[in-house]
């Protein structure tokens, strides 16, 4: 392969991904290395399931992508609004969501903090616990009290759940319409959020009943589901082939501060709060490699990589939850990949 891959890269993702497979990490996946310029290679091994008529997995099939839906959906979203003057950054979300007449400490995160994880916010996200109430969702979360001192890092859904009914209230659109005209602006034709219909082209993910039938076209998180599957944390289904063509989007925004999202990621990319030595919490992004490198990952088993100095990236897709929690068992791969890159 020619370009910033290497055929020994190449070959190591290959067979770190089979490996995978092997050990019954993840029935199948796919890997797409490419670059800004449409440059890309594809690796594929194994199914995305029984389920689907052990269909293989290809960069046409389509994978629940669990959190990537934060960079995917929300966080191009947030930086549409704030450049058309309907959100801005340092303001708390209460500003931008239905009127609340009663006090709302957790209405006081700032979209700054909430895309940054550090608003100090409840981590644990249990919307069953909100069935039956008479007040509206965005009331609900936002009258919470904080669980800890804003200012410091700590991975919450919520605060991306507050940004999805922000972004539909400000707009005037379901989210899910407010996405899909951006995806189809980017050539996304297979993006969506579900549920879908299962097909032999869908991976199922999780069997969270032993003889209960597997999670399959509806989205494996609660939270989500519970929102009908649409919500700013959660719910997106994508193929590698459409992720491929989003990276290629962001890279050559990145290299154009004046087309759409451009200036939006170089803002990102700078680093907010640390996560821990050696990586930075960015607007939504980790950053990595001294800000050099930005990625995502989703519960499912879902990375998307991006390395703008260079103008390459890096997509991994399976759906590794179809064996049980697995994000430990996925970490070789997903090192592999960020090392990949880190390297071209």
């Amino acid at each position: 392969m020619s370009g910033v891959f290497t055929l020994d890269d190449t070959t190591r993702l290959t067979e770190t991904l089979r490996q995978a497979i092997d050990e019954r990490v993840t029935p199948g996946g796919v890997i797409v290395c490419g670059t800004r310029g449409g440059e890309r290679h594809v690796i594929t091994a194994g199914t995305i399931g029984e389920e689907a008529g052990a269909a293989p997995a290809t960069e046409h099939a389509l994978y629940d992508i669990a959190s990537l839906t934060k960079v995917v959906a929300t966080w191009p979203l947030v930086g549409q609004l704030l450049d058309a003057g309907l959100l801005e950054l340092d303001a708390p979300v209460r500003d931008f969501l239905p009127a609340i007449s009663s006090e709302a400490p957790s209405g006081q995160a700032t979209i700054r903090q909430l895309l940054t994880h550090t608003s100090g916010l409840r981590a644990a996200t249990r919307l069953d616990h909100y069935r039956g109430a008479e007040a509206p969702l965005h009331e609900l979360l936002c009258r919470e009290p904080l669980e800890d001192e804003p200012g410091t890092h700590r991975y919450i859904n919520r605060g991306f759940i507050l940004l999805g009914l922000a972004l539909a209230h400000m707009s005037g659109l379901p989210l899910d319409a407010l996405a899909g005209d951006l995806w189809d602006r980017i050539g996304m034709t297979s993006t969506c959020y579900g549920p879908v219909a299962r097909r032999s082209d869908v991976a199922p993910t999780e069997q969270r009943i032993p003889g209960a039938p597997r999670i399959w076209g509806s989205v494996h998180d609660d939270n989500a589901a519970l929102l009908g599957g649409i919500a700013g944390h959660a719910g997106v289904f994508a193929t590698p082939l459409d992720l491929a063509r989003y990276a290629e989007y962001l890279l050559a925004a990145h290299s154009d501060d004046r087309s759409e999202l451009g200036e939006w990621l170089h803002a990102s990319l700078i680093g907010q709060a640390t996560i821990e030595p050696g990586l930075q919490r960015g607007l939504s992004w980790i950053l990595a490699d001294d800000g050099r490198l930005a990625y995502h990952h989703g519960w499912t088993g879902t990375s998307l990589y991006l390395a703008p100095h260079t103008g390459s990236y890096l997509v991994i897709c399976t759906n590794a939850v179809y064996f049980g929690h697995a994000r430990g068992r996925l970490a070789p791969l997903r090192t592999l990949g960020l090392k990949t890159l880190s390297a071209a």
